[in-house]
């Protein structure tokens, strides 16, 4: 177990208290997490919704940003953190006021970079999203 495998499981278990940021923009915490992947749901609020009640894009990159972390995190070294470097989002549908699948992946890690994606499924499976980030690890202490 690392610094970062034992906060994936303090945040599965609900037993935790998130960042400020993520209360405030109310992303939520994690459902589930194994050695490279991560998944949660997440149910938009109503005052989150553009005016049609469709997501807005720049919600949907905050979700990617955090569900990337929390996929790195399930490989980080015990010695480093990370920071994101890059973050794509390619918006395929509308996303609606309805419940979200969000699931993350690594893709590959050298010693380095973690690189991660992540899906975004309507409760019909359908992909309403694709988030991809590299992630620089960075020892622990350095500036």
């Amino acid at each position: 177990m690392t610094w970062a495998t034992d906060r994936l499981d303090e945040i599965k278990s609900g037993d935790v208290v998130l960042p400020p940021v993520v209360q405030t923009l109310q992303l939520g915490g994690l459902d589930d997490w194994g050695e490279g992947w991560v998944r949660k749901t997440w149910t938009p609020a109503p005052e989150l919704l553009n005016v049609d009640g469709s997501l807005f894009g720049g919600y949907i990159a905050a979700l990617a940003d955090q569900i990337l972390a929390l996929a790195a995190m399930t490989v980080a070294p015990g010695d480093a953190m990370f920071r994101t470097s890059n973050l794509k989002v390619d918006f395929i549908r509308v996303g609606k006021a309805e419940v979200l699948t969000i699931e993350g992946r690594v893709v590959a890690q050298t010693r380095g970079m973690i690189h991660v994606d992540a899906d975004f499924r309507r409760p019909d499976g359908e992909l309403i999203a694709r988030a991809s980030a590299q992630q620089v690890v960075v020892p622990f202490g350095a500036a």
